[in-house]
């Protein structure tokens, strides 16, 4: 994502260890909801994202991100989703050779054709550019990547019990940073599911929509996104995720507009027409640094967010 540079005001063997913890998870969360209807852990959450961050930097089309998709579908597969790809290309502004890209989608309870979509960027920036030492070195993305992605496998336990009218969709957006220099475009696969989406050809219509971004933050406030509050269709949604946390007393959420950022909820909102807001604390220092690690996210951030998501969709009329 980028942020409008006037509101730039920060504050202040793997893969197979990784996709068998993942996968246990999945069976426990499984079982879980068959007994009870299951809560948010902020510790299974933060397991998650550790997990995806052991994988190194994930750039769209590298071979982490291939790992990572993998151990993403098998993840979700066996916590009872349907997962489907959207894979699309394009061609590398430095190189011009083709590069594919793939978003994956996981529903919940198909059938219903009222529904709500849950989106995450699941790629990192090639390299942290921001970084005032090392701006080539390595970006792992631990919250700037991997929050979004953590947080909804762990909400993937509470999906199969979800009761009321309404659907989910998870939607992990690929190539929303893959970018190499200032005048190269974000969000490209949010643009392309938008566009996708647009043009027609289902019967399902998203209700409402939420992007989850940079979550993790162990000083998490999360402040209402000004393009969220702005748009009369999404303000509603924002308006209903505090209250939410209010009711909760989860603190972290903050009901005043902050930043304008320009991330994946813009082409949802202003292409495919779904009220999308952006849930995003961006008051980070890390961001886009080599410090973007898991040392500097906190579980009791990533429960913040996931109760009141979670709380959110089961409120729902």
């Amino acid at each position: 994502m980028r942020i409008q540079p006037s509101t730039l005001l920060p504050r202040h063997a793997i893969e197979w260890t990784a996709a068998a913890i993942l996968a246990l998870a999945a069976a426990c969360a499984v079982a879980t909801a068959a007994e009870e209807p299951a809560e948010f852990s902020g510790k299974r959450a933060m397991a998650h994202l550790e997990a995806i961050a052991r994988l190194g930097p994930r750039p769209s089309g590298s071979p982490a991100m291939e790992k990572q998709r993998a151990m993403l579908v098998k993840y979700f597969e066996g916590a009872g989703g349907r997962v489907a790809s959207q894979a699309f290309q394009i061609r590398d502004r430095r190189s011009g050779q083709p590069v594919r890209m793939e978003n994956l989608i996981i529903q919940w309870h198909p059938q219903r054709l009222d529904r709500v979509l849950l989106g995450a960027h699941y790629d990192t920036r090639p390299f942290p550019d921001r970084d005032p030492i090392d701006p080539k070195g390595i970006f792992v993305g631990a919250n700037d990547g991997a929050s979004g992605v953590a947080l909804l496998m762990e909400l993937a336990g509470a999906m199969p019990a979800l009761d009321g009218p309404v659907g989910v969709d998870f939607v992990l957006f690929d190539a929303e940073e893959y970018v190499f220099a200032p005048r190269d475009p974000y969000c490209l696969g949010s643009n392309f599911f938008a566009r996708q989406y647009a043009a027609g050809g289902h019967d399902h219509r998203y209700r409402y929509g939420v992007v989850l971004d940079m979550v993790a933050d162990a000083h998490l406030e999360i402040w209402q996104e000004e393009h969220s509050v702005s748009w009369p269709d999404t303000q509603p949604v924002v308006n209903s995720l505090w209250a939410v946390a209010a009711k909760l007393n989860v603190r972290q959420f903050v009901a005043r507009p902050k930043y304008t950022v320009e991330d994946d909820h813009v082409p949802l909102r202003m292409i495919a027409k779904i009220p999308t807001c952006d849930v995003i604390d961006f008051d980070y220092p890390q961001w886009h640094t080599t410090q973007d690690t898991p040392a500097h996210c906190s579980p009791d951030s990533l429960e913040a967010v996931g109760r009141v998501v979670l709380e959110w969709l089961r409120t729902l009329p």
